[in-house]
């Protein structure tokens, strides 16, 4: 009976629980809870992310809307106002997205820590998931590792230089069949391909990646003493991505560069401009402080508390129940 919830109400309890805790520990901490809006007259220009469109009919004429894929955006115009720290757990959403692990309407944990650097979020991070999960189920030493070792040490490839022959030939060595269709002229779609078929597999116990490619770095500034690498960072639990980190890109006009070129690559593609958000960008001009931010799957971290293996197992009403 499709009526009922997806979820058994033990998890529904053990989610509770773990939100409970969640801040508790940023109230220790003296970060500040704070709520955005989900929708937003601007979205992501990234080409790996596909927004939910929608109209406002109502006083100020008809708008096109966008459901946030991120709250990150306006969550930054706080920093730029003086927030300080600031976190807060959502809904986004994001078309196109459903299976084992994704939903296209989850749960999502981001804080931003003026002052830190992927080092010291790295360690907070720790600290969160060891508040949230004592008692419930143990965690393994969190080990840290370079992009471009990671792909060294489980493809014999180097994942910043690795031409797209080379990706190629680390896959087929490993009777993994090129897709039709994927571009030549694309390393980052090639080593995508390699991190989620090679690498991520491996990837047992709880693993920082840090130093990805700055063609990679979306949101995130480029290391001082290597501009080809980015200040951004991923968490694997036992070969599942479960938060995305950088240490924040607060230069305006280099922003707005990656923006107009994102946008760009969505032509090329046959995809959808989306509009800018200027007032994004307007925040930056005025002064982002210095700071390192992340994004958590709240609803992964579930699954790794109860020892799921299907991000519908511990939603109340997935996608197919909605």
């Amino acid at each position: 009976m499709d009526w009922q919830p997806a979820a058994e109400l033990d998890i529904l309890r053990l989610r509770a629980r773990l939100l409970a805790r969640l801040r508790a520990f940023f109230a220790e901490r003296g970060v500040l809870e704070v709520d955005t809006p989900a929708l937003s007259a601007a979205a992501t220009p990234s080409p790996a992310l596909a927004s939910f469109e929608t109209c406002y009919h109502g006083p100020g004429g008809k708008r096109r809307l966008y459901l946030h894929t991120s709250p990150e955006f306006p969550m930054k115009r706080l920093l730029a106002a003086g927030s300080g720290p600031i976190y807060q757990v959502c809904k986004v959403f994001r078309d196109g997205e459903a299976g084992r692990l994704h939903n296209p309407e989850f749960t999502l944990l981001e804080w931003y820590r003026p002052g830190f650097g992927a080092v010291e979020l790295m360690a907070e991070t720790e600290a969160l998931l060891r508040h949230l999960l004592a008692g419930i189920r143990p965690l393994p030493a969190f080990r840290t590792i370079a992009y471009r070792e990671l792909f060294r040490r489980f493809a014999g490839v180097d994942g910043l230089e690795a031409t797209v022959p080379e990706l190629r030939r680390a896959l087929a060595e490993r009777g993994i069949e090129s897709p039709s269709g994927l571009p030549e002229d694309d390393p980052d779609l090639w080593r995508d391909l390699v991190l989620t078929t090679l690498v991520e597999p491996c990837l047992e116990g709880a693993w920082f990646v840090c130093d990805y490619p700055a063609s990679q770095a979306a949101l995130a500034r480029l290391r001082a003493d290597d501009p080809g690498v980015a200040e951004r960072f991923e968490l694997y639990l036992d070969g599942i991505e479960l938060a995305n980190g950088f240490v924040e890109l607060g230069d305006a006009v280099e922003q707005r560069a990656r923006f107009e070129a994102e946008n760009a690559t969505r032509r090329a593609s046959g995809l959808p401009e989306m509009p800018l958000d200027e007032r994004l960008l307007a925040a930056l001009e005025a002064g982002l402080p210095d700071c390192a931010g992340i994004a958590l799957g709240f609803d992964r971290l579930l699954m790794y508390a109860a020892g799921r293996t299907d991000i519908r197992e511990v939603l109340a009403f997935p996608l197919e129940r909605a």
